[in-house]
């Protein structure tokens, strides 16, 4: 990754964003202390992989099973 100081930019903005666009990551200082990390946008849209949250969570054995009337009662406003 590339550093580039806030003057350098300044002087010719056009010639740094197209390097930016072109993949180019950069860190931005001021007064020789890093201020910013300038980077490419990420187009890429990663699928979450299969079994991300495994054995974090157990369907209940009772999940299709219908609710119980009082709760059935709750929900209907009864």
């Amino acid at each position: 990754m590339s550093t580039i100081k806030i003057q350098e930019i300044e002087k010719d903005l056009h010639t740094f964003l197209r390097r930016v666009e072109a993949g180019e990551a950069f860190i931005l200082f001021r007064d020789d202390q890093p201020i910013a990390e300038i980077k490419p946008v990420s187009t890429e849209r990663k699928q979450r992989p299969f079994g991300l949250a495994a054995r974090l969570f157990q369907v209940p054995a009772d999940f299709n099973q219908p609710l119980p009337e009082d709760i059935l009662n709750e929900y209907e406003g009864q």
